[in-house]
């Protein structure tokens, strides 16, 4: 269980996150939606630790997260991996290498220094590529390849941390409509097949009905909408967004991938949908 407890994050004068609670259980795939400067991309970049919160408390489990240090603050960025929208690569290696980074926080200083993978890495790093369609790329440059296989390199790369939590901020933003929908294909899978939390912030409004079994809704720093994606209807984008549907639609979800995957389990709660 992943539970974010009444967190703020300031920049100076500026509210980028805004007393924000949510719980996640294990193995559900959450789609966070709003404008530009909703603060999406902040809440993600707290729950991994890459700042910190101002005010309030992130917990995994019976862990304070938000309270870790040094030995501990690595472990938790191995266990949560991140994804980024300009996939955070190093141009000049090769994939297969790019990929192997994903083990730096299993392994000693020394071994990271001198760049040694033991053969059973190297073959797992295969296996991730393969499993993402791109294994004859192993020995190119990252820098040669299309956005889209670089990001999934990004996903081989946070497989190969064996996190329990994936995290993915706008994967999907700087990607033609086909590559989307393999990088949305391929995050699906994982958190179907190996039960792993995934949450992802996301434009595209289609994109998070189609894939995410709960949506978040963020505007002003505040979570304006949290329930299942078959409840995100008019009112709840019109609060979210300050437009209707159809205009996101022809606007924000200009690279929408469908609903083919539309999943909703029984049972869920009942959104909640703030100032409505």
């Amino acid at each position: 269980m992943l539970k974010i407890a009444n967190v703020t994050r300031r920049f100076g004068k500026t509210i980028a996150v805004n007393d924000v609670t949510i719980e996640i259980p294990q193995g559900q795939m959450v789609g966070v939606i709003g404008r530009s400067g909703a603060g999406k991309s902040t809440l993600l970049r707290m729950i991994n630790r890459l700042i910190d919160p101002s005010v309030g408390a992130i917990f995994f489990d019976r862990m304070e997260v938000s309270a870790l240090r040094g030995s501990g603050l690595r472990a938790w960025q191995r266990d949560c991996a991140m994804i980024f929208q300009q996939f955070n690569l190093v141009p000049r290696l090769d994939v297969l290498t790019n990929v192997l980074l994903g083990r730096l926080n299993h392994r000693s200083t020394a071994l990271n220094l001198l760049n040694l993978f033991t053969r059973e890495e190297r073959i797992e790093a295969i296996a991730a590529l393969e499993r993402l369609g791109i294994a004859q790329t192993a020995l190119q440059r990252a820098g040669t390849l299309s956005g889209g296989q670089q990001q999934r390199v990004a996903i081989a790369r946070a497989l190969m941390q064996q996190p329990r939590v994936i995290l993915a901020d706008e994967p999907i933003a700087s990607l033609d409509p086909l590559n989307a929908k393999i990088v949305m294909d391929s995050l699906a899978d994982i958190n179907r097949r190996e039960g792993l939390t995934v949450i992802t912030n996301l434009h595209t409004l289609d994109t998070a009905r189609s894939y995410c079994e709960r949506v978040i809704g963020m505007a002003g720093g505040k979570v304006l909408f949290d329930g299942p994606a078959s409840l995100l209807t008019q009112d709840a984008v019109r609060t979210i967004y300050g437009a209707d549907d159809d205009e996101i639609s022809e606007g924000i979800t200009s690279t929408s991938i469908g609903r083919a995957r539309a999943h909703h389990p029984a049972g869920q709660r009942e959104p909640a949908l703030v100032g409505a």
